[in-house]
């Protein structure tokens, strides 16, 4: 639901631009996530930004009294951030307002210290699998393209007998400070620094093996075992075979997720298989010994007397293995299905015409046995 914009600020439809940055410098000092740890302090901030933003813009402003949120996005305005205030973002309105005090990297506006400790990032690969080697599971070997650690710099992206030095341009701070004259005033914006990119130093003579990076490309064969029961959607994670990480961070983890590909005449639910089960008209009315396809190969299923069509018949302990334990098994579930005969011989039409003689309790009648006849002569 969209906010009302002057509701965030707290101020009159009518105020002032004067009255919208005072109503703002307030809020900002207590919803800054820098010094208010409450979880939805930084979305609150952010929101209070796109308020102040907008209703300090006469354009903007004109569209939102107007049409509203939905005014301004159909106008073409921006209204998802981030947001361009003429002299910096977010953290640096909040600075030049009440002077700063407060870390670039601070956690709050999801800045991060570029010299700290950077885990490398997670890779995923989808993996396309049977549905055999689903239930018993296998093995396979892949080649995994990732980045590793320099093994000339170690990771530092310095050459070998070189060091690091201090960057010239913010003279070690990793931020530059640059005055902005606007129609508010002059405000005094601090960003990070271009030169060495907040780190504060740069690298003398880059590692020529890695350009600079800290890390190389590089392939790398694993194998992936893959457990007996996994489904569609399960992951397998390998541990630090992700992208290597940088000043001293941890490798990311390499994840797989499984597909299995449709078996053409199994059909796995849970843990359990169904699968069809064909049978004639005598088969079912006599009962019988029949050979039946199951995931482990061919085995033998009795039919009782006069099973009937749809019935469900179940070999224990034939279907998938539980996933984490292959003690356990589900089973497999055979759907009957009764099939008419077709093509009959004279032989077999005198037969079956007897058979339903039969069953009009030896008293037939004979219009139906002459329908039936009829039906079986064509």
């Amino acid at each position: 639901m969209s906010s009302n914009y002057y509701e965030v600020l707290g101020v009159d439809k009518n105020a002032t631009k004067e009255e919208i940055k005072s109503a703002f410098r307030k809020k900002a000092r207590v919803l800054h996530p820098d010094v208010n740890k409450a979880p939805d302090a930084e979305e609150k901030f952010k929101e209070l930004g796109k308020a102040y933003e907008t209703l300090m813009d006469d354009n903007k402003r004109a569209t939102y009294d107007r049409y509203g949120e939905d005014g301004l996005k159909d106008a073409g305005f921006n209204t998802q951030g981030p947001f361009d205030f003429g002299f910096g973002g977010l953290d640096e309105i909040f600075s030049s307002f009440f002077g700063g005090g407060f870390s670039p990297f601070g956690s709050g506006m999801g800045g991060q210290d570029p010299n700290a400790p950077q885990d490398g990032a997670d890779l995923r690969l989808d993996m396309e699998i049977t549905f055999e080697e689903a239930v018993f599971g296998v093995e396979k070997q892949i080649t995994l393209e990732h980045l590793e650690t320099c093994s000339v710099c170690n990771g530092t992206g310095a050459k070998p007998g070189t060091k690091t030095v201090e960057c010239k341009t913010c003279h070690g701070t990793g931020r530059i400070q640059q005055v902005t004259r606007t129609p508010l005033g002059s405000f005094s914006q601090i960003s990070v620094c271009h030169a060495c990119g907040g780190k504060g130093k740069v690298v003398e003579s880059p590692c020529e093996n890695c350009h600079g990076d800290g890390r190389v490309s590089a392939d790398k064969k694993i194998t992936i075992r893959i457990p007996k029961g996994v489904s569609t959607g399960s992951k397998i994670r390998i541990a630090k075979e992700g992208n290597a990480g940088k000043n001293g961070g941890s490798p990311g983890d390499f994840y797989v997720v499984l597909f299995v590909k449709e078996h053409k005449e199994f059909k796995r639910d849970g843990f359990d298989i169904y699968s069809r089960l064909d049978l004639t008209f005598p088969q079912a009315a006599l009962g019988c010994q029949v050979k039946v396809k199951t995931i482990d190969g061919e085995e033998e299923l009795t039919v009782p007397q006069g099973i009937e069509h749809d019935k469900v018949l179940t070999l224990k302990g034939k279907g998938v293995f539980h996933l984490g334990n292959e003690n356990k098994r589900g089973d497999h579930h055979f759907v009957v299905k009764l099939n008419p005969p077709k093509n009959l011989s004279k032989e077999e039409k005198e037969l079956y015409t007897k058979l339903m003689e039969l069953n009009c309790n030896k008293k037939p009648n004979e219009n139906i046995i002459d329908k039936m006849k009829s039906v079986l002569n064509k």
